[in-house]
């Protein structure tokens, strides 16, 4: 996504599962699960040898997790995960079918079959090897000066490599019902700047460095030329990452939000032509833009004085074929795979083929893609009763703030203001996206991925100087995932995730509640998070919190960074001093949700006991809702994968999930029997909401 927005609290990070770039399928027919979906919890994934109380995690998921270790593609493989793949299949038998439909397609229909259908002709693309990127690769290296970099890298922006920085769009912090440029910090490959600075990456970065080498000969170079670049392309990607904020900054809003004037920046940043950047992206007229990073853009225009011109020929030939990868011949897929796929994250081997162009398919023409989705894997019915149960979330919530005693009545005005203003959209957008102005030419799969790239990029530029379009949607229909976006106010829940595990028609509320209310509970919790308080009902950052009560939030929030500062996630055979944590500061936000959507979901099933059966599978209700929340969580994950998502990801492991909100609800341990200091029983549970 183009798009600069900072704050958007989804309920699984999906950037930890590497989708690789395209490989043969193996056959046709594909598995979907080796446990289908039944109404409400599963027994069969129950391990009763292990005690609820002790470690209620592997009670609720035990025997699934050793009946399904990871897919050798995959380098996680969960709930999430499965239903993910299930969507993917459905969403490729659709594509299928546009191929052989008899009638004609619609302009759209054409464009999405012939986006996915370029994708799936592998040998076309073998044949074509590294010969697409030969005319980019000609201009970079004609370049003769660093006043040429400007309409160099804007020109690579427009189709899909996302060097030096991050420009787009996003809603002004002070009044969110306009859209305002923004430009942030970027431009390196590795997941984090810490890959570039810190000691116990030294490993990494030498694999790294021959992967670029690698990479760069596949591209054309000599073996002593691409070595040589390697090393140049490192230098400029260390360079940025040691003026870039890190993760755990900006996650506070206040220090991403800084409007300064066009001239301001240019003074800041004098040694990059930023007004021939600007006329060479096409963006509107503007005067004002936001400077996400406003140190690293200060410190940009140092970089780039500092840096010899060959070491940035070499560093966008780099960021070139990186960015394009996915769409080339087989001998850059599998060296982009072997790095980012086997080495930094665990998995054995490539996707098949047609999986990744269904991904392809969905990040190129999404909405196109997810219209067919719904129509025919959307009843109205799931819509209607997840606005049914969000009703009952939103009550929780009405209540829970009229019953806090931490916090004054000036304050909870505002926060009743804030919930009563809050949008829930639910399955799809009401507004499809207009594919009209994007080309897509069939057998020309790396034109394809440029120009799909570069209509985004340009869609959202074109929102600068805009009203907020607050109908649109930041997820595609088919995705499993869920997100509340502060700065519009509002709850997104898609389609993908409105099915089993997560919700399901014939299930007993207790279990609906546990997995899509607690989901929707997560969402709602994110408006009132260590992030989302800092917005007010309309979305603007403003602070309508008295010192008093955001002193007692904070205090109420550092217990959840200490607990789960605590949770071991990989462990060091050798030294225990190395083993890896998770990171309470990073995933707070998260965690505040987790622990603030089970307490609300679990409010509204105590409010309908009385219509629950009594018993189903021997458990009770309150027992079955405790389950349903824990195996929405179900996971194997490989070890590389774990250390990666601690570092990088806001949200936390899986179990710790289940397990950490838990521990903090009175309620787990009077429905399980749990004696007062079970590991399940927090003698000093934490609770914010």
């Amino acid at each position: 996504m183009r798009t600069n927005r900072i704050f958007f609290f989804c309920l699984f990070c999906a950037g930890n599962i590497f989708f690789p770039p395209f490989s043969r399928a193996k056959s046709g027919k594909e598995i979907l699960s080796k446990n289908e979906q039944g109404p409400g919890i599963q027994l069969s994934y129950l391990d009763r040898s292990v005690s609820p109380c002790q470690d209620f995690y592997h009670f609720a998921c035990g025997t699934w997790i050793k009946k399904n270790p990871i897919p050798a593609e995959y380098p996680r493989w969960g709930t999430f995960d499965a239903l993910a793949r299930k969507n993917k299949v459905l969403l490729r038998k659709l594509l299928d079918e546009l191929r052989s439909q008899k009638t004609a397609l619609t302009q759209e229909q054409a464009k999405l079959s012939s986006l996915y259908n370029s994708c799936m002709d592998e040998k076309a693309v073998n044949q074509e090897g590294a010969k697409p990127l030969l005319p980019e690769i000609k201009k970079i290296d004609a370049l003769s000066s660093k006043s040429q970099l400007a309409q160099e890298i804007a020109h690579l922006q427009l189709i899909g490599v996302d060097a030096l920085f991050n420009f787009g769009s996003e809603q002004d912090y002070q009044n969110a019902d306009k859209m305002i440029a923004s430009l942030d910090q970027g431009g390196f490959a590795l997941p984090d700047r810490d890959y570039y600075l810190k000691k116990d990456f030294t490993k990494d970065r030498v694999a790294y460095l021959k992967h670029v080498q690698k990479m760069l000969e596949l591209a054309g170079e000599s073996s002593s030329q691409a070595q040589e670049d390697a090393g140049r392309a490192l230098a400029v990607e260390t360079a940025l990452a040691q003026i870039s904020m890190d993760r755990v900054s900006r996650r506070d809003p206040l220090k991403v939000n800084h409007k300064i004037s066009v001239s301001e920046l240019e003074k800041i940043s004098p040694d990059f032509n930023w007004q021939a950047y600007f006329k060479a992206v096409g963006t509107p007229k503007f005067k004002v833009l936001n400077a996400d990073d406003y140190d690293f853009l200060k410190n940009l225009g140092k970089v780039i004085a500092q840096t010899r011109l060959a070491n940035w020929k070499a560093y966008l030939k780099w960021q070139l074929v990186h960015a394009e990868a996915s769409a080339l011949s087989s001998a850059f897929v599998n060296e982009d795979f072997s790095f980012f796929g086997k080495r930094l994250r665990g998995s054995k081997k490539l996707m098949p083929r047609w999986e990744r162009c269904v991904n392809f398919a969905n990040n190129g023409m999404g909405e196109a893609l997810g219209k067919i989705y719904v129509n025919k894997n959307f009843p109205p019915s799931a819509k209607k009763d997840a606005r049914k149960l969000l009703a009952q979330i939103e009550d929780s919530m009405n209540k829970d703030i009229h019953s806090i005693s931490w916090m004054d009545i000036k304050t909870k005005e505002q926060a009743l203001k804030k919930l009563k203003a809050m949008k829930n959209k639910v399955g799809y957008p009401k507004h499809w996206r207009d594919y009209s102005k994007l080309t897509i030419k069939q057998g020309d799969n790396i034109g394809n991925f440029e120009r799909a790239s570069g209509f985004e990029f340009k869609r959202e530029i074109s929102k600068i100087g805009k009203k907020t379009d607050r109908s649109e949607w930041q997820m595609t229909p088919p995705t499993v995932n869920a997100y509340y976006d502060p700065a519009e106010n509002d709850m997104n829940f898609p389609a993908g995730i409105l099915q089993p595990p997560f919700y399901n028609s014939k299930a007993d509320l207790a279990s609906n509640l546990g997995a899509i209310g607690a989901v929707e509970g997560h969402e709602l919790t994110h408006g009132f998070d260590d992030q989302g308080r800092m917005y007010d009902a309309k979305g603007n950052l403003h602070n309508w919190w008295t010192p008093q009560d955001a002193s007692a939030f904070k205090s109420r929030a550092q217990c959840l960074v200490h607990q789960y500062s605590q949770y071991v996630v990989s462990k060091d055979p050798k030294d225990p001093k190395k083993n890896v944590k998770i990171n309470g500061k990073l995933t707070l936000g998260e965690n505040t949700a987790d622990n603030g959507g089970i307490h609300l979901a679990y409010a509204a099933l105590e409010r309908n006991l009385i219509s629950q059966p009594s018993q189903i599978g021997g458990f009770t209700p309150e027992q079955r809702f405790f389950i349903a929340w824990a195996q929405t969580w179900c996971t194997n994950q490989t070890d590389k994968s774990k250390r990666l998502q601690a570092l990088t990801d806001p949200h936390s492991d899986p179990k710790y999930r289940a397990n950490g909100a838990v521990s903090n609800m009175p309620e787990f341990g009077q429905a399980f029997s749990c004696p007062a200091k079970s590991p399940m029983v927090r003698q000093n549970a934490c609770r914010v909401w």
